[in-house]
């Protein structure tokens, strides 16, 4: 038994976005992370997900994508409103977002490549966290905006489905109680 699995398990927890300082994985652990991205379980082989990385220069367009999502919402939003939405793009040192690519012409059922883009995801915070870095998942309202989808260069056939914040940090809240095997295993 690998007990450092078992360890990395153990350790992982969420941390929130705006909690994620730096340093944040360099190109080689980040390279890491998609290495191990890329041993989820892929029916019929097609690759239905990918990861977007949003470098620092290009923050200020997400900022810009999340106030526009923002004023879409809430048209009387203030400017304090306006001006925290942007700083959202500013959280973690990286920032991933994971696309669904549902490629149409293939029988494989979208739940089957929702399933692998999660364990596509679950293995990049696991190697993030093996790699020592803290590791969150956000979602939110912009995701699905025309904005966002020109922004992230998407397909027709892709959603952008989270945010992938992966930094230095620790959460502040006392871990939550995991579920015991009892609760989620039963047998016929």
């Amino acid at each position: 038994m690998n007990s450092d699995l078992w360890n990395t398990l153990a350790a992982r927890r969420h941390v929130a976005l705006r909690r994620l300082q730096a340093p944040g994985p360099d190109d080689a652990a980040l390279a890491r992370m998609m290495d191990a991205a890329a041993q989820a379980p892929d029916h019929g082989c097609l690759l239905p997900w990918r990861f977007v990385l949003v470098p620092p220069e290009r923050r200020d367009d997400l900022g810009a994508v999340f106030e526009d999502a923002l004023a879409q919402r809430d048209p009387t939003a203030d400017d304090a409103a306006r001006a925290s939405t942007r700083a959202k793009a500013l959280h973690a040192p990286c920032l991933l977002v994971a696309v669904l690519v549902d490629a149409p012409g293939t029988s494989v059922p979208v739940e089957e490549k929702l399933v692998s883009l999660g364990c596509a995801l679950q293995n990049v915070l696991l190697a993030a966290q093996a790699l020592g870095f803290a590791s969150g998942l956000a979602s939110g309202g912009a995701l699905d905006t025309p904005a966002m989808r020109r922004l992230l260069a998407l397909d027709a056939h892709e959603r952008a489905v989270c945010f992938i914040g992966i930094g230095t940090g620790e959460p502040k809240k006392t871990p939550r109680v995991r579920p015991q095997p009892g609760q989620f295993f039963t047998s016929l």
